[in-house]
């Protein structure tokens, strides 16, 4: 009930009870009519607050307001420092070392590429040129050819030769700067020798790396050109977490680095096969390459020479007697025969340190009283080599003494040889791990020196010759270097299996080329134009047979006041005399193989001017199986006299000791001089005994070509110089490649790929010729910026040849091969 109806109540009860209290209580009587209601009464207080009730759910959010004015710029803060480069790949231009395809496209009705060019040559000599052959002379950053043929980059530097179990961090890829090369085509096996059998269009090859350019880091200087690029590619992958822009690199990262390094040298075995609707060359991925290197993953045992000590891997732990890690400076090779491959170690003293250090060039230096500049191979005492590493050799990764730094350095003498590969085997089955006659070596008996190639007497069959020894020349690629040959003791039959051939290069017969009438002024001229006469010397301290060459000439005592003549010695004697010629004794074979390009000087052997590639031809187009030499130049001054005498040291009569001796005018002849020949030859050796080479004790030898420079107003058309690498084609023809060409050939023109033409029908006089092109060099392929055209080798079919660009952009710009 409301309050006003409460109050209306509650004022007639009130009225009520006041009238009865003042009359005498009659009789009741009936009741009254109602009254009218009162008048509302005043409201009642308000109740108290009921407690509050639960929050209703929230409301849809509003729509939002307009953005406001954006404020003002605030003010650029400072440059802050660089941060290190990223993981990027290579810049597509960058110069890459490469293998190189070139391609016969069919022309001229010609069969093959060497079909093609030996017709156009042959035109010319006929007085009808074919346009545009030989190429021109000219420098580009581009791979030219001739018409009819093209070329393509098989693979470059870095790209991975393998898919199989790839690991971007591990997997193999191509080496640095490419050289040799050696084409195994499909099923060569049938028919038992690899040159010129198996498939034309897909088989194995094996590539040498033998350097990378310019400079390493080290923990005070960055790394620059080819060495910068290692460094970045091996950041991009994930392999170098550093800043490899830095300038100098912390001890950790260099023993990162020379890891690498290491890695990049050696050689490549990986599978190709050719694209016949391109033309074109491709490393087929599919197949399981192998890469050999400087690491511990690769082990060779070196056969027929004791070493100083054991060799160690490069974690340190102990390998076998004899086996040795890894191998490097990898130039030429040879492709043997019975299927395997050599690769020839060449400027290994950049390496571990030089193990013949008793030269500063060709002067021979004094012994001194500091055990570390001394000349251990000076007059009065035995020779007494280095064998430790040097601690700033390019593979150490600090000259510090921490575990890492001395584990990768490896001793002198380990290193230097002429190095077969089994390429069937894995890379760390050193000779005889498992198997007699299987796996990798080194070919001690042939001793240390800065070996180019190997080359090895065949037939016209291009296999051994049959009842005879096996024969393998190799060359000292140094100036004033010399020439070898070694003999197996036994002689190789028909039937033998590979391992049984291989197992006769164990032991045999060492010989050093004595050129006996080369002219020392130029080294490429024979005294008086005579032809060239030489005999091979055993090089044997146990050789009491052969006099010396230089056994009884004069030379002068110091101050050249006198002469006096050398002891009439035989070449054993001379040896082993701990003063003959001013060298120390040879008192072993040993001591003989560590170190041949000393021992050579000090028996008189002509020098000869850097003998790079040597190839045996048994189909030569004169008639007669032919030694063909490479010499590349000279320039520089010799070691020794005419007579054999050496220049830089000289007897003092009044002690009887020998000491240094400056380079004087003696008898006439200035020998401060230098070698008057700067653009190299090539020359033919043939054997007295031709029909058997191994027993040959004389030979013959003639300049084919000689090397040109540019002269004002000059034809271009023939001009070369500094012949390398050498190749011999299926029927005999010599072709061969330039190193330092584009240097120093006048005209800036780049290194090439060369025809030598030694066909006797295109001499002057013969019927028919009316331009002789006999002697002449043929430009077919040319190379980009200042690479050097390296590793000529055929396809089985001839329609190919291949070869690698090395360096490109050493020293000058270059972008090829540009993606």
């Amino acid at each position: 009930m409301s309050s006003r109806f409460l109050g209306l109540a509650t004022s007639a009860l009130l009225l009520g009870s006041a009238l009865a209290g003042a009359g005498c209580q009659g009789v009741q009587g009936s009741p009254g009519a109602d009254g009218k209601d009162g008048v509302n009464g005043s409201s009642g207080r308000d109740g108290t607050d009921g407690t509050p009730g639960t929050n209703g759910a929230d409301g849809a959010p509003g729509a939002d307001g307009t953005p406001g004015i954006p404020g003002a710029d605030g003010a650029p803060g400072s440059q802050g420092p660089s941060g290190p480069e990223g993981r990027t790949p290579l810049d597509p231009s960058t110069p890459l070392s490469s293998m190189v395809a070139i391609n016969f496209a069919g022309a001229d009705g010609a069969v093959n590429l060497v079909d093609l060019v030996k017709r156009r040559v042959a035109l010319q000599a006929r007085g009808t040129p074919t346009e545009g052959f030989p190429l021109t002379a000219a420098a580009t950053d581009t791979v030219r050819t001739v018409q009819g043929l093209s070329s393509n980059v098989v693979v470059r530097w870095l790209e991975p030769l393998s898919f199989k179990s790839y690991d971007a961090k591990t997997s193999p890829r191509f080496g640095a700067n490419a050289d040799y090369i050696a084409y195994f085509g499909d099923g060569w096996q049938e028919a038992g020798a690899p040159q010129f059998n198996g498939s034309g269009g897909a088989g194995w090859v094996w590539v040498n790396h033998e350097y990378i350019s310019n400079s390493r880091p080290t923990l005070s200087t960055g790394a620059s050109g080819q060495h910068h690029v290692l460094a970045r590619f091996m950041r991009y992958v994930g392999v170098f977490n550093n800043d490899v822009n830095a300038s100098k690199w912390s001890d950790a990262d260099l023993q990162s680095y020379t890891h690498q390094y290491k890695r990049q040298v050696g050689g490549s075995w990986f599978r190709i096969v050719k694209d016949y609707a391109t033309n074109q060359w491709l490393v087929d991925r599919g197949a399981a390459a192998k890469r050999f290197d400087a690491t511990s993953g690769t082990l060779l045992k070196v056969v027929g020479q004791p070493l100083s000590s054991l060799d160690h891997k490069d974690d340190g732990t102990e390998l076998p007697e004899g086996v040795v890690t890894g191998t490097q400076a990898n130039c030429s090779g040879g492709q043997t025969p019975w299927g395997t491959l050599f690769t020839a170690e060449e400027n290994v003293q950049d390496y571990y340190g030089d193990l013949e250090s008793g030269w500063s060039g060709q002067n021979f230096r004094p012994r001194t009283t500091d055990p570390v500049t001394t000349n251990p191979f000076a007059a009065g005492a035995n020779v007494s080599p280095l064998f430790a590493a040097e601690k700033s050799g390019q593979f150490s990764p600090t000259p510090n003494e921490d575990a890492a730094s001395k584990n990768a350095r490896h001793a002198r003498d380990m290193y230097g040889y002429l190095a077969e590969i089994d390429p069937e085997a894995a890379p760390d089955e050193y000779y005889g791990k498992t198997t007699a006659g299987v796996g990798h070596r080194k070919l001690g008996g042939m001793g240390r020196a800065h070996w180019e190639n190997a080359a090895f007497v065949v037939g016209a069959d291009w296999k051994l010759l049959p009842g005879e020894p096996i024969v393998v020349y190799g060359g000292d690629d140094r100036r004033s270097g010399g020439i070898y040959k070694f003999v197996t003791k036994s002689v190789y039959t028909v039937g033998m299996t590979r391992a049984e051939i291989r197992q006769l290069l164990d032991e045999g017969t060492l010989y050093v080329a004595h050129f006996a009438n080369l002219d020392n002024v130029s080294g490429i001229d024979t005294v008086g134009g005579a032809p060239g006469e030489g005999r091979w010397i055993r090089l044997s301290v146990d050789n009491d047979e052969d006099k010396a060459p230089n056994a009884g000439q004069a030379m002068p005592y110091a101050g050249n006041a006198e002469e006096f003549t050398l002891p009439d010695l035989t070449v054993g004697q001379a040896l082993r005399d701990v003063s003959y010629n001013g060298i120390g004794g040879f008192p072993t074979d040993v001591d003989v193989r560590r170190a041949l390009f000393t021992a050579t000087v000090k028996i008189g052997a002509m020098e000869l001017n850097r003998p790079e590639d040597l190839d045996w031809n048994p189909k030569d187009p004169s008639g007669t199986p032919t030694l063909y030499v490479a010499f590349t130049q000279h320039g520089q001054q010799t070691a020794l006299r005419q007579n054999g005498t050496l220049i830089t040291a000289a007897l003092d009569k009044a002690t009887n000791t020998w000491g240094a001796r400056a380079r004087t005018t003696y008898k006439g002849v200035d020998e401060a001089k230098t070698r008057t020949d700067t653009t190299g030859a090539i020359f033919a050796i043939r054997e007295g005994d031709v029909a058997h080479p191994g027993a040959s004790k004389t030979f013959s030898f003639e300049r084919v070509w000689k090397g040109s420079k540019v002269t004002p107003g000059m034809d271009q058309t023939y001009v070369a110089a500094n012949p390398d690498n050498l190749a011999i084609d299926r029927e005999g023809g010599v072709w061969f490649g330039t190193d330092g060409n584009y240097g120093s050939s006048g005209n800036s023109s780049a290194d090439a790929l060369y025809y030598l033409d030694l066909d006797p029908a295109h001499k002057a006089g013969v019927d028919g010729v009316v331009a002789p092109t006999f002697g002449k060099a043929f430009r077919v392929v040319a190379t980009p910026s200042d690479a050097e055209a390296t590793g000529p080798a055929f396809s089985s079919d001839m329609k190919t040849l291949f070869f690698s660009v090395q360096h490109p952009g050493e020293d000058t710009f270059s972008s090829w091969p540009a993606k």
